[in-house]
C-alpha cells in the first residue's frame, strides 16, 4: 500500500490531469453510446461529450478558462442537442471544475469562479422542464460544496508550504549557529594552545640557558636538562601540529593567561560543591602526567559537564569520574537530575557541547552524551594516550 501511495505520489500533476481527463472522455462517449435517448446525432454528441471532458487536463493552468469551456460545452448539448442531466459523466465533469476553480485560484478570481459555476449551474436549471426549488438549491451546493473543499485544499497546501520553509530556514539557521558556534570554540581552542606551546618554548629557552651555562663544570646535569629540553620541544612539536589545524590566519592572540590542568579538578569539583552542586570526584587508575594540550582539554571537558549539571541537575547528585586505562583516560560526568526540557541532548544555544567535541575529536577520542536510563545526564569521553605519546615521541 505504501509503496503504491509513493508511486502515485511521484507522478506529475500535469499527467494525472491528463489522465483523468482522458477517463472522464472514455466514460463520457460510453455514456453517450449507450444512452436510451438522444434528440440529435451521435457524432455531435460525441463531440460535445469530449468539450465538457477533456478540457479538464488544463484544469490547475487555467481553472477560469476550463470553467468556461466545461459549461459552455454542457450549456450548447443543452440547447442544441440534447439534455445533458439525463447523464452523470457532464454533472461530474461540473464537479471537477468547481474544485479546481476552488484549489487553483486566490482572491477575486477564486470568487469570480465561484459565481461563474453558480450561475452556469443556475442556468443549466433554469433550462431544464418542470423544475421546483429543489433543483435550483441541490446542484448549486452540491458545486459550492466542490469549491469551498478546494479551497480549503489549497489552504492547507499553502500553510504546509509555509511550514516547510520555516522548517528549512530554522534548520539553515541553526546550522550556521553551530557552524559559528565550533569555529568559535576553534579559535578559542587555539588560543589556548599557543599559550601552551608559548609556555613550552619559554621553559626550553630558560633550560637550554641553565644547560649552557653548568656545561664545563657539570657534564651529567647538563645532560639532564638537555633530555628535558628534548621531551618539552616534543610536547610543544605536537601541540603546535594541532595549533596549526584550528588556527585562523589573523586572530589576535592577545590577552592569553595560564590554563588550567587536571590538577585543578578538585578546586573545580569545590567550587561546585559551593554553588549548590552535590557533587563526587572519583579517580580510578594511576593518574600521570599529560602533554600540557590534553590536560587542559581534559579539564575542560569536565568543567562543561560539571557547569550542565549545575544548569539542569537542580541539586541532584552528580558524579565525576577520571578513569586512567593503560592507553586512555576516560571521563564521566553524571548526574541524576531532569535534564534539559525533561530529557534529551542538550540545548545547542550554550554551544558547551559543541566545544567538547571540538576538543576530544582534535586529540582522536569519542564523545558520548545523553540521558541515563534511570534518569538523569551523561557525558562520557574517552581520549587515547597511546597516540599522543607515539605523536610526542615522532
Amino acid at each position: 500500500m505504501s509503496a503504491l501511495a509513493h508511486r502515485l505520489r511521484a507522478v506529475s500533476p500535469v499527467a494525472a490531469d491528463r489522465a483523468l481527463a482522458l477517463l472522464l472522455c472514455v466514460l463520457a462517449e460510453a455514456e453517450v453510446l449507450t444512452a436510451h435517448r438522444l434528440d440529435a446525432p451521435l457524432g455531435l454528441c460525441l463531440l460535445m461529450a469530449a468539450g465538457y471532458t477533456l478540457p479538464l487536463a488544463w484544469r490547475r493552468r487555467r481553472p477560469l478558462l476550463v470553467l468556461g469551456v466545461v459549461f459552455g460545452a454542457i450549456l450548447t448539448m443543452r440547447l442544441l442537442l440534447t439534455d445533458p442531466t439525463d447523464l452523470l459523466i457532464p454533472f461530474v465533469a461540473a464537479l471537477t471544475v468547481s474544485y479546481s476553480v476552488g484549489a487553483n485560484l486566490d482572491g477575486r478570481m477564486a470568487w469570480a469562479g465561484l459565481a461563474g459555476l453558480v450561475a452556469g449551474i443556475g442556468t443549466l436549471t433554469l433550462m431544464a422542464d418542470n423544475t421546483v426549488t429543489g433543483d435550483y438549491i441541490f446542484p448549486v451546493s452540491f458545486g459550492v460544496v466542490m469549491w469551498l473543499a478546494g479551497r480549503g485544499v489549497r489552504t492547507r497546501t499553502r500553510l504546509t508550504e509555509e511550514l516547510h520553509e520555516a522548517a528549512v530556514l530554522e534548520e539553515e539557521a541553526h546550522e550556521r549557529e553551530v557552524a559559528a558556534a565550533a569555529a568559535g570554540e576553534r579559535r578559542r581552542i587555539a588560543r589556548e594552545m599557543h599559550d601552551v606551546v608559548a609556555h613550552n618554548v619559554s621553559v626550553m629557552v630558560v633550560q637550554a640557558g641553565g644547560a649552557r651555562r653548568i656545561l664545563d663544570r657539570d657534564p651529567a646535569r647538563a645532560q639532564a636538562a638537555a633530555t628535558q629540553i628534548e621531551r618539552t620541544g616534543r610536547e610543544a612539536l605536537a601541540e603546535m601540529r594541532r595549533l596549526l589545524g584550528v588556527l585562523h590566519a589573523g586572530e589576535d592572540l592577545a590577552t592569553l593567561v595560564p590554563q588550567p590542568t587536571l590538577g585543578a579538578v578538585g578546586e573545580l569539583i569545590e567550587r561546585a560543591r559551593v554553588a549548590g552542586l552535590f557533587v563526587e570526584l572519583h579517580v580510578e587508575g594511576e593518574p600521570r602526567p599529560l602533554p600540557p594540550g590534553l590536560d587542559l582539554a581534559a579539564f575542560r571537558v569536565i568543567q562543561e559537564g560539571v557547569t550542565n549539571a549545575l544548569k539542569y541537575a537542580q541539586g541532584e547528585p552528580t558524579d565525576v569520574v577520571l578513569r586512567w586505562l593503560p592507553d586512555e583516560l576516560e571521563i564521566e560526568v553524571a548526574d541524576r537530575g531532569p535534564g534539559p526540557s525533561g530529557g534529551g541532548e542538550l540545548s545547542s544555544s550554550g554551544h558547551g557541547l559543541v566545544g567538547m567535541r571540538e576538543r576530544v575529536r582534535l586529540y582522536g577520542g569519542e564523545m558520548e552524551t545523553g540521558t541515563r536510563p534511570g534518569g538523569g545526564f551523561r557525558v562520557h569521553v574517552t581520549l587515547p594516550l597511546a597516540a599522543v605519546r607515539a605523536e610526542a615521541a615522532a
